[in-house]
């Protein structure tokens, strides 16, 4: 089974399926640098003040210590996306933070104010799309202009 068809649509449509096959380099690095970026300037904040971090947490149900663990990974962990180094790795890893960020922290469900329950419900699908954009990374990989591109195994050239 192919991972990726070149022209998937309609001969109608098939302009786009050009389009991104020959910008797919391109576009996964910017897709990787979108997703990764997010992720890194929220953990850089938060190092910095990693005490402060850590007493927000059993408000939200988690206990401090986890600040100490999920923010270096956040920080990291969008630094490796951006550079697409361990990128399937790395996306599973930020997936399942965003999974636990989502239920913990933008509990929409849980406010009744009506402008904080709708900031947090703008911050959870928000989540949720980034989590869409974490399981494409996953399937496509960190393309040709990636870390993982230059350490892939060369494949030995037979005469």
């Amino acid at each position: 089974m192919k991972s990726r068809t070149p022209h998937a649509s309609h001969p109608l449509l098939s302009y786009a399926d050009g389009v991104a096959a020959s910008l797919s380099d391109i576009l996964i690095l910017a897709g990787r640098v979108c997703l990764g970026w997010i992720y890194m300037q929220s953990g850089y904040a938060k190092i910095w003040n990693m005490a402060a971090v850590a007493k927000t947490y059993p408000a939200r149900g988690l206990p401090e210590f986890m600040a100490y663990v999920a923010t270096p990974i956040e920080l990291f962990v969008g630094i490796f996306i951006i550079l697409g180094f361990a990128t399937r790795y790395s996306a599973v890893v930020i997936l399942v933070f965003t999974i636990v960020a989502s239920f913990s922290s933008h509990a929409y469900w849980n406010f009744t104010d009506a402008a904080q329950r709708m900031a947090q419900l703008t911050q959870f699908w928000k989540n949720v799309s980034m989590m869409g954009g974490l399981i494409l990374l996953f399937v496509v990989g960190g393309g040709r202009l990636s870390i993982d591109w230059l350490l892939r195994p060369k494949s030995s050239s037979r005469i």
